[in-house]
């Protein structure tokens, strides 16, 4: 009998979602903004705050899911070979500021630099005799020069960073409201953010507001979808423009289904794996 239940923390800690985090004995240790969490291999969360988080979804109806998601040999394959990743509920402005620094990027790059945004503007964090620091609240990055963050290595991403922040902190982008809205609608919002075009917005939308059909579609998951899904997606160029990423993401969901955002994670995490790149 298939355990669904089961959470394998490398591979959901090591697919591309989260990026402040490192392995420290059998533990990993995580930011998550204004808190430090410590996670063992059965998925149990110690957090420094003291705080309760579903941060592996736990009423998601994994079995259900994965049913519905395999579609095919390929989803099959990378389900199996993958079966205890899951989709990570994390801090959504720590999520919406990592993947606007995650655009052309890579990830030991994007580690790099939320590592520095956290040190110069988070507060500094004892926990488990080691030192952290939290990622940095909406006001302390608004109020920050383009220079103080262009000094975190994140080059001509500094003004789009500070903007975001202001949105957050004017309410323009309101992540409570965010996460009631419906996929749609809380994407239109996120794309006024400038500097945060499609992919990115689907990222912010499927791991931290709860869009679980938001498909984001990058480099590698254009590769991807050419490699297994050529006649059935019908992909002629190596990008795509901003109408055809719309048709390609329809097409996506109404292929896949609701939950098409955990095909997305399985298939990204297996292909990257063939490649051996690296992660955290």
């Amino acid at each position: 009998m298939i355990e669904y239940r089961t959470i394998n923390l490398e591979n959901t800690i090591n697919s591309g979602q989260v990026f402040l985090w490192k392995k420290q004995d059998n533990f990993w240790y995580g930011v998550n903004g204004q808190d430090i969490l410590k996670i063992d291999n059965l998925g149990d969360v110690v957090s420094y705050n003291n705080k309760k988080y579903d941060f592996f979804r736990s009423n998601d109806d994994i079995e259900k899911i994965i049913k519905s998601i395999s579609k095919d040999k390929t989803t099959k394959i990378a389900v199996k070979k993958y079966l205890g990743l899951r989709l990570i509920r994390q801090d959504p402005f720590q999520c919406f500021i990592s993947f606007i620094v995650s655009s052309n990027s890579n990830i030991q790059k994007i580690k790099s630099s939320l590592e520095k945004i956290s040190i110069k503007f988070g507060t500094k964090i004892k926990f488990d005799n080691q030192e952290f620091h939290s990622f940095p609240e909406p006001n302390k990055i608004a109020n920050a020069s383009i220079q103080e963050i262009q000094s975190c290595g994140v080059g001509y991403r500094a003004k789009f960073i500070i903007d975001a922040a202001k949105m957050v902190e004017s309410k323009k982008i309101d992540f409570a409201r965010l996460k009631k809205s419906n996929y749609h609608d809380a994407k239109e919002t996120i794309l006024t953010v400038p500097g945060i075009g499609n992919k990115v917005a689907d990222c912010i939308l499927l791991f931290s507001l709860d869009k679980i059909e938001a498909f984001p579609l990058d480099t590698w998951m254009i590769r991807i979808l050419k490699k297994y899904y050529l006649k059935k997606f019908e992909i002629k160029t190596k990008s795509i423009t901003e109408k055809q990423y719309n048709i390609l993401h329809e097409k996506i969901v109404n292929y896949f289904g609701p939950y098409a955002g955990y095909a997305q994670q399985f298939l990204f995490k297996m292909e990257r794996e063939n490649y051996q790149k690296k992660w955290l």
